[in-house]
């Protein structure tokens, strides 16, 4: 498997509600009622596997989508790409931010779903988000929340964790760098990251992963 569709699978396995593997490397992941699409996606290792997959999403009423590499291939007839991001290696930065970056508490989770949902448009989103999160992070100790302030005002949100940063938002895209770079350094100085097109980080060794809702899914 491609290392940056390993890279979110390894990054989304612990925040999905369902999941199931498949002989070789090909594993889905779902979690119903939450608007998360790498925790609601196939990473398939094998073509065949995408029926089974499909199959094993409708047991449990819930669409799935398919994760793959964008390479410039052609979008199925029956498929709708329902987002992309850009995924690749980010630096930690040698320039000093105005900006305030916090390893915060998991007691400010509402505050941290708060900024995320509305730096993606869906502040209805917030309070499912940070109670699914709230469940799932109780084990998971090596994940770590950080936000983003100017001044009091909190404008960025993200989850850290060892194999990327794959969620995560800022109210203004000129705290997407310095938010990156806080995550990169807790790695050691580099980090596989996602980013939405809008974004003007660039990054190392990048790649187009799309997610892609089929018919019969």
């Amino acid at each position: 498997m491609d290392p940056a569709l390993a890279s979110l699978l390894a990054y989304f396995r612990p925040l999905a509600t369902l999941n199931r593997t498949w002989p070789g490397a090909s594993e889905a992941l779902l979690s119903p009622g939450v608007n998360l699409l790498g925790a609601n996606a196939a990473y398939l290792d094998a073509e065949a596997d995408w029926a089974a997959a499909q199959v094993w999403a409708r047991e449990h009423r819930w669409p799935l989508l398919r994760a793959r590499l964008d390479e410039g291939r052609h979008v199925p007839a029956q498929a709708e790409v329902v987002g992309t991001v850009r995924v690749g290696t980010v630096r930690v930065g040698t320039l000093r931010s105005p900006l305030q970056i916090e390893q915060v508490s998991r007691l400010t989770l509402p505050i941290w779903a708060d900024v995320l949902a509305e730096a993606h448009a869906q502040p209805e989103w917030s309070p499912l988000l940070a109670r699914h999160l709230a469940a799932r992070l109780e084990t998971l100790r090596d994940h770590a929340l950080l936000l983003a302030y100017a001044g009091a005002e909190p404008v960025g949100a993200l989850l850290w964790q060892p194999s990327g940063a794959h969620l995560w938002g800022t109210l203004d895209p000129a705290v997407d760098y310095p938010l990156l770079s806080a995550a990169a350094d807790l790695s050691g100085g580099a980090l596989l990251v996602s980013l939405p097109d809008t974004s003007p980080v660039q990054v190392a060794d990048e790649v187009t992963v799309r997610f892609e809702l089929e018919g019969g899914g």
